[in-house]
């Protein structure tokens, strides 16, 4: 029997390459990968299902199970995880000095829903009592006007999203002043590019979540790997065969970046900073699996539906296959 013809849709991170390069296989599967960016992805696969594999956004995923309308089935893989105190970015003439003086503010966001913003608006509401109601939100594209929510939201009462003006984008209204701050997965272009008005919101973000994980053991995920779920259905291998194949592929990228002799990442202290990781997080600080991050999970589907996404409280398990 010939191996199944899949198409996979991931980014292009270390902890894929040993996968996409050949050096992993995946048990009986003939993969044809897209390396594409997390956007794309997730806009084709929720809208329309494009991929036979992918990774999800945890939110959008977690919105369409409680829904009960989800066309994947995710395994505990994470391709993306990331501490979120870099998520919201300041003008420095509002008088923005502290979490707390965000109250009444308007911050500008690509979209509501970002697995990003569940966790830098519920790290705002539990650490520093700053509630989703406090801001008004005006959502458009970061540097491409007319971006819209890949899924259609319900929010609580008193929860203000506002669109953009036409043709507005969020980079060009925080850098003229019409936006008080921005927050999402990724600094605007005006940061980037060293604008002296804008600053991130917490002066040492890694200090800041250094702490967090410190005290909550935290390490939030941002996205989980999808398999069309009539394909899991109809292949039961197919499950176990990708839990086994992408969590080889993490070993050896861990391995890699180990070897300091000639960093494989162009990036300066690769060394100290791994260290300080171990240090901090425990040899395997990229874990796959929900028994290691079961925690993680029920704070974030907790704030998820505090926050009006996902229309019921779910439980870890009902994420992932069985």
């Amino acid at each position: 029997m010939s191996d199944l013809r899949l198409s996979i849709a991931i980014g292009p991170y270390d902890r894929m390459r040993p996968l996409v390069d050949g050096e992993v296989n995946i048990d009986g599967v003939d993969p044809q990968f897209m390396l594409l960016e997390p956007e794309e992805i997730f806009f084709r696969a929720m809208r329309h299902e494009a991929f036979d594999i992918c990774e999800l956004s945890l939110s959008s995923y977690s919105l369409r199970v409680a829904r009960g309308d989800s066309p994947y089935v995710a395994v505990p893989v994470f391709p993306s995880r990331a501490f979120r105190h870099t998520c919201v970015v300041v003008r420095t003439d509002r008088g923005i000095e502290q979490p707390a003086d965000l109250k009444g503010k308007r911050i500008g966001i690509p979209e509501y829903q970002l697995t990003a913003n569940v966790w830098a608006r519920a790290i705002l509401e539990e650490d520093f009592g700053l509630r989703p109601r406090d801001i008004t939100w005006v959502r458009g594209g970061y540097e491409t006007p007319g971006r819209i929510e890949k899924l259609a939201v319900r929010l609580p009462e008193g929860v203000v999203v506002e669109d953009a003006p036409a043709g507005a984008t969020i980079s060009g209204m925080l850098a003229a002043g019409e936006l008080d701050g921005v927050m999402g997965p990724r600094a605007p272009s005006c940061f980037e590019r060293g604008d002296p008005n804008i600053r991130w919101l917490f002066e040492d973000p890694t200090a800041e979540a250094t702490a967090w994980f410190a005290r909550t053991r935290i390490f939030p995920v941002m996205h989980v790997l999808g398999i069309r779920r009539a394909l899991a259905e109809r292949h039961p291998f197919l499950v176990g065969a990708v839990m086994k194949a992408f969590g080889a592929s993490k070993r050896i990228a861990l391995e890699k970046l180990t070897d300091t002799s000639a960093t494989k990442v162009t990036l300066p202290f690769v060394e100290e900073n791994l260290r300080r990781a171990r240090q901090l997080m425990g040899p395997d600080f990229f874990s796959y699996g929900l028994a290691e991050n079961r925690h993680v999970f029920e704070w974030f589907l907790r704030h998820h539906h505090a926050q009006g996404l996902s229309s019921r409280l779910l439980t870890p398990e009902e994420l992932f296959h069985p």
